[in-house]
C-alpha cells in the first residue's frame, strides 16, 4: 500500500484533532467532584475532617478512613455521632466502605449511618432518626434501626410497613414480605474488613444493601416519618472499639414527594 503526502498530512490533522478533543474533556472535568458518571458526589476527602463535625477526642482521619475509636482509657458515656455539615438530604443514595473491629469484645461492636436524622437539643454530637445498622456480630447488620426513633423498623431480611394502629395511639411493624434469610446475607459480610454500604431513600421507601446484597426494605407510613434530615456516623458506647468509613459518596435526587398522606391526629 502507497503512502502520499496527502495521507500522512490527513493523518496528522486528525491526530492533532483528536488531542485537541481529549484536552478539552480533560480541562472540562478538571476540578470536578463527581465520582463516578452515576452522579455521586465525594463527601469526604480522605484526608481530614473537613465538612465533619464530632468529638476530636474520638473521631480522626486514619489510613484515608473517617475513624471513630473508644478504649479502656477512652470510653465514651453514650452514643456519639460524627455529621457531615452538607446540609439535610431527602430523596438519596449513599455509597460507602466501613470496616468494624471489636478491640476487646470481637463481637459487641455496633455502629451505624444515620439519614434523615436530627441532633438531639442540648447534647452534643448526639442524633436521631432513620440508622442503616451494623456490627461485629452477626445478627444486625443492614437492619433498619429508629436512633431515638421508635427502635427496629426491619429486621434483616425483612420488607416491612412501619405504621400506626386504627386508634392512632401505638406505632407497629407491619412485615410484608421477605429480601432473603438473614443467615445467608451474613455469610456476605466479611468480619473485621472493608464491606460497601449502600443506602437508598426514596419519599417514604427505604433500601440497605451490604455488598450489593439487600439487606431490608422499609416504607414509613406513619406520622413520625421524616421527609429529610442529616447524614452522622455512629461511634457507639460499651466495650473499645474502632470503626471506619472511607469513599464516602452521595447522590442527591431532589425532595421526598408527600404521597399516601398520613393521618396526624
Amino acid at each position: 500500500m502507497s503512502v502520499t503526502k496527502h495521507s500522512v498530512a490527513h493523518w496528522a490533522l486528525s491526530l492533532t484533532i483528536l488531542f485537541a478533543l481529549t484536552a478539552t474533556v480533560a480541562a472540562e472535568n478538571k476540578g470536578k467532584k463527581r465520582t463516578d458518571d452515576e452522579g455521586f458526589v465525594s463527601i469526604f476527602d480522605g484526608k481530614t475532617l473537613k465538612g465533619w463535625d464530632g468529638n476530636p477526642d474520638f473521631w480522626s482521619v486514619k489510613d484515608g478512613a473517617i475513624t471513630g475509636e473508644t478504649t479502656k482509657d477512652n470510653p465514651t458515656k453514650g452514643n456519639t455521632f460524627i455529621i457531615w455539615r452538607g446540609g439535610d438530604v431527602s430523596n438519596f443514595e449513599l455509597k460507602l466502605q466501613y470496616k468494624i473491629v471489636g478491640t476487646v469484645d470481637k463481637k459487641r461492636a455496633n455502629s451505624g449511618i444515620q439519614y434523615r436524622s436530627f441532633e438531639v437539643k442540648d447534647q452534643k454530637w448526639v442524633v436521631g432518626g432513620y440508622q442503616a445498622d451494623f456490627e461485629a456480630g452477626d445478627t444486625y447488620s443492614g437492619i433498619l434501626y429508629g436512633e431515638r426513633f421508635r427502635g427496629i423498623l426491619a429486621g434483616r431480611g425483612q420488607k416491612t410497613e412501619i405504621m400506626r394502629t386504627p386508634d392512632q395511639k401505638k406505632v407497629f411493624i407491619k412485615k410484608v414480605g421477605s429480601v432473603g434469610d438473614s443467615k445467608e446475607i451474613q455469610s456476605k459480610i466479611k468480619a473485621e474488613d472493608w464491606n460497601d454500604y449502600h443506602i437508598i431513600a426514596k419519599d417514604f421507601h427505604f433500601v440497605h444493601k451490604i455488598n450489593g446484597v439487600t439487606t431490608c426494605e422499609a416504607t414509613d407510613k406513619e406520622r413520625q416519618r421524616r421527609e429529610s434530615g442529616i447524614i452522622a456516623l455512629q461511634l457507639h458506647a460499651g466495650p473499645p472499639m474502632r470503626v471506619q468509613f472511607r469513599n464516602i459518596r452521595l447522590k442527591k435526587n431532589g425532595n421526598a414527594k408527600k404521597t399516601a398522606a398520613v393521618k396526624k391526629k
